[in-house]
């Protein structure tokens, strides 16, 4: 009888304030995917505590991984890999998914991949369905703004990123002007839906030859305008804000993604990330990436967008095929980039 190879990956995501471990089979199938969120916990501060979050992820790692073998219904002895984010984030958040998936591989003598959470972002998309290659990713969350071109699926080269702001961060500081609470960038979004954009606010180097971004003078637009019209008690549709702030945000992602698949050709164009979720966004790139023919638009599901361990054992079963490894020396590292691909690339 022929059975089928079942490649199990248990992966680990602790990269700020959502704790989850999943089993995923294959690289394509979720069996599990446990997220116990903390947002609550982080709403009376206006945003993530680093301590808060840490002391969360230990309250919450083991629970997790019991449940998510649970419910996918498999034992230590039937996994193949172990994956983990190690970075970017939060490094006391990071250090606790990464110390338990070391304690997990050690102690079953399991494989140890490492993963970089953007690309987990981008895998997401193959939770759906395969990635074609070449491909491009624009990857939209609350500390990450990037292009990133992949000519082969464990290629990634950053073509575009923030300089300052990230897309996610600019809607939590305008938020709290709006007296939205955080996060806000669902609140945001539908009240711009309610609006229009009658305010023109500055669309930053949208003009400028190369595939950057920049949302900190736009920020700083957003909160100078409602301030002037305090000083001088005029009252503002806080609808026509959000909605001019957001036009002037998806208007840049929109221009810059499309001019970056003039320049780099590719079968599939992936939206990842939490603002992946923002409706203007996903309307305005289903419209406008139709006419790329042999482009096809891959939007994340709204359930994966934000953080989750599905995505790392996506990109840990492919990371994992390609001989990817760890020992227990990995450490967290909350600054990490596509280093060691960006490097090939120049």
């Amino acid at each position: 009888m022929n059975l089928v190879a079942r490649d199990l990956v248990l992966s680990f995501e602790t990269s700020c304030d959502e704790t989850s471990v999943a089993v995923i089979e294959n690289g394509n199938k979720i069996l599990s995917n446990i997220v116990a969120t903390q947002i609550k916990s982080h709403q009376r501060f206006g945003g993530v505590v680093p301590e808060v979050a840490s002391r969360h992820h230990i309250e919450q790692i083991t629970g997790c991984i019991e449940d998510a073998l649970r419910d996918a219904d498999v034992t230590y002895d039937d996994l193949t890999s172990v994956a983990v984010t190690y970075g970017p984030g939060l490094v006391a958040a990071l250090l606790i998914g990464v110390t338990a998936a070391k304690a997990v591989a050690w102690a079953h003598n399991l494989p140890l991949v490492p993963v970089n959470h953007l690309a987990g972002h981008i895998y997401a998309a193959r939770l759906v369905e395969p990635i074609e290659f070449p491909a491009m990713a624009l990857v939209v969350s609350g500390g990450h703004t990037e292009l990133v071109y992949m000519p082969e699926e464990d290629k990634f080269e950053i073509i575009g990123e923030t300089r300052d702001d990230a897309a996610g961060e600019a809607y939590d500081k305008i938020g709290r002007v709006l007296g939205i609470n955080y996060p806000a960038g669902k609140p945001v979004d539908e009240l711009a839906h309610q609006g229009k954009d009658t305010f023109k606010f500055p669309r930053a180097m949208d003009s400028d030859d190369n595939f950057d971004f920049s949302f900190s003078g736009l920020k700083s637009a957003f909160i100078n305008t409602v301030h002037h019209a305090d000083q001088i008690h005029e009252e503002l549709s806080r609808e026509d804000l959000a909605a001019s702030f957001q036009q002037a945000v998806v208007d840049v992602l929109a221009d810059k993604t499309q001019r970056a698949l003039k320049e780099f050709p590719v079968k599939q164009l992936i939206l990842a990330g939490g603002v992946a979720a923002n409706k203007g966004l996903r309307e305005r790139l289903t419209k406008e990436i139709a006419s790329f023919k042999d482009t096809k638009l891959e939007l994340v599901p709204l359930s994966l967008c934000g953080d989750n361990a599905a995505m790392i054992g996506a990109a840990g079963e492919m990371l994992y095929r390609h001989g990817a490894r760890a020992d227990a020396t990995l450490n967290a590292d909350p600054g990490l980039e596509f280093e060691w691909l960006a490097d090939e690339a120049k």
